[in-house]
């Protein structure tokens, strides 16, 4: 096809601007498609995606809360980013996914730029194809998980580093680059991650080549300066929360300053994984197939490392951030979201070209016989009802036109993957992966995306609640923040951080205080001072069966709660 053929052209050019535009009109298609067809999904998205909504609504922006109540997990900066799109659009599904689908513009455009200067524009070219069609890139594009922002700004860190000591010297680059990092470490604690990147440098500089005027004396205003931006957010909080003297906000401030971060990361309560997580299971998983394909090239690879030892530099950096989230127990796949734009540099640096050997030919042609394979199968198994999708199905709703309408998306897919085979049977491999993760991206966004709505969100539970509360109060138990973006009414819950005893005692207590009040809450809890039984039946979200009580439906007494802990939500607009 004669398109095909010009984009092609187009991404081989010689001239950087050209190549660059393009570029980022392609990730723009991808990142961008599909925005404003879903809402946002747990377990993250709500959360931040609510408390940017409540910035906007009750026009307290400096301390993160949800439903009132303070949200201590992560500075403000990602929620902030939202919030400021959310007050200009006023759409919360879009204002939840466009921080970081520019950040994964910004990322790209850094990795062309330092690839370009550090090696060449066809290693620029093949790192930023490779970092756009890479599973985990990609995805947290298209996500508002907060670790696409921070990948951002923990890659211009790196920008900023690698700039001043191998193409440079560049002070201005080089505290730019530490600026960066304390961006980073009030979005996310982690955003110190390119300090790493200063150890294998100064092994390069001691026993490889000397890096001329790169070490001064006054690049110990580094690190001053990234603390400075760090403070421009850490010094008013402290200030106003010392000065306010409340406990919510000590608590706050607390949390976030030690649990967070140092306790967090040392004796952490969630997520718990064996020490090689990352190795055996995310990077095999979401670095598909460049983690492989490095395998099938290692001696290529390998004689490059020798003959340039930048390579080992970014290279040795990757290491060290896997090491770094591997000593912690606690992991996360998205933890290690920030050494990709990095990796796909070295390897493109190390990989000239990106010729594949006969052993690469055979990867990548049974990967993407995978790929087909697997929709396929479950193409039909959702065209016959599998008793097994069945089952997962009906954890959100008794409808089999669901699994007809996914059967059709997906036989329609493997038919487009099937043309794009044949249109593509000349060009390379590389040519028919790129196009691969294209159609299956823009199909995701406007196809799944609509299909996968109505299980992923509670709104019909939402909306049954507000029809029979009425002109009545609505208050939760067992709260998720997405119940909050939802309601269309204004909802009290009893803290999110309190145990369900607790919930249901000052939830007795509430709503025997005035008339015309209703609880809802999901039947899998361990019910106390209301009769289960009573309730009168919402629906289903999230798997969960949940049910609307009055005051009719409460036991005769209940015990005092320790505290009398209430907080309310504004009524959310995401319906309109």
């Amino acid at each position: 096809m004669k398109w095909v053929d010009a984009l092609e052209q187009r991404l081989s050019s010689e001239r950087s601007g050209e190549f660059l535009f393009w570029l980022l009109v392609v990730a723009a298609l991808l990142i961008f498609s599909g925005m404003g067809l879903r809402s946002p999904w747990p377990p993250d998205e709500p959360r931040f995606a609510e408390v940017a909504r409540e910035m906007v609504v009750t026009g307290q922006w400096f301390f993160p809360a949800r439903g009132e109540e303070f949200y201590p997990d992560k500075p403000p900066i990602f929620m902030w980013a939202i919030a400021l799109c959310y007050y200009l659009l006023g759409n919360i599904k879009i204002a939840a996914l466009l921080p970081n689908a520019f950040c994964s513009l910004v990322s790209l455009v850094a990795v062309f730029d330092i690839s370009k200067r550090m090696w060449s524009l066809s290693v620029a070219r093949h790192a930023t194809l490779l970092l756009l069609v890479t599973p985990q890139f990609l995805i947290q594009a298209k996500f508002a998980q907060i670790d696409a922002m921070v990948a951002c700004w923990i890659t211009l860190g790196c920008y900023g580093l690698l700039r001043h000591f191998f193409c440079g010297p560049h002070w201005r680059w080089y505290f730019m680059g530490w600026a960066f990092m304390g961006l980073g470490i009030i979005t996310k604690g982690v955003g110190f991650l390119p300090l790493l990147i200063l150890l294998p440098i100064a092994v390069y500089h001691f026993t490889q080549q000397r890096l001329a005027n790169t070490w001064r004396w006054r690049a110990l205003l580094g690190p001053v300066l990234m603390l400075t931006v760090v403070a421009c957010w850490l010094v008013p909080m402290y200030l106003i929360v010392s000065h306010n003297g409340n406990p919510e906000y000590l608590a706050y401030r607390d949390n976030i300053l030690f649990k967070q971060t140092g306790e967090r990361y040392v004796d952490p309560w969630h997520h718990f994984k064996p020490w090689h997580y990352f190795i055996s299971s995310v990077v095999p998983a979401f670095w598909l197939p460049l983690c492989v394909l490095l395998l099938t090239q290692i001696k290529t690879v390998t004689r490059h490392i020798k003959q340039d030892p930048r390579i080992a530099v970014l290279f040795g950096w990757v290491v060290l951030v896997i090491i770094f989230f591997s000593l912690s127990p606690a992991k996360r796949g998205v933890y290690i979201l920030p050494a990709l734009p990095m990796f796909c540099i070295a390897l493109a640096a190390a990989w000239p070209g990106l010729t594949l050997n006969r052993a690469s030919r055979w990867v990548l042609r049974a990967f993407l016989g995978l790929i087909v394979t697997v929709l396929s199968v479950l193409a039909y198994l959702a065209a016959t009802h599998h008793p097994k999708l069945v089952d997962k199905i009906d954890n959100y709703t008794q409808s089999f036109q669901l699994l007809d309408s996914l059967a059709i998306i997906l036989a329609g897919l493997v038919l487009a993957l099937a043309l794009n085979g044949m249109v593509l049977w000349r060009k390379s491999l590389w040519v028919k992966y790129g196009s691969t993760v294209a159609i299956i991206c823009i199909a995701v966004s406007w196809f799944v995306y609509p299909l996968a709505e109505p299980l992923r969100t509670p709104k019909n539970v939402m909306l049954t609640a507000a029809a029979k509360v009425g002109s009545g109060e609505l208050a939760i138990l067992d709260l998720k923040e997405q119940h909050l973006l939802f309601s269309p009414i204004p909802l009290m819950h009893f803290s999110y951080f309190t145990d369900n005893s607790e919930q249901f005692r000052n939830a007795w207590l509430w709503i025997n205080e005035a008339p015309n009040r209703f609880i809802m809450a999901p039947d899998n809890m361990e019910f106390e001072c209301f009769e289960l039984q009573k309730g009168d039946p919402l629906g289903v979200a999230h798997r969960e069966h949940w049910v609307l009580f009055s005051a009719e439906d409460t036991a005769h007494s209940c015990a005092a709660p320790e505290k009398v802990i209430r907080y309310q939500s504004p009524a959310s607009n995401i319906y309109e």
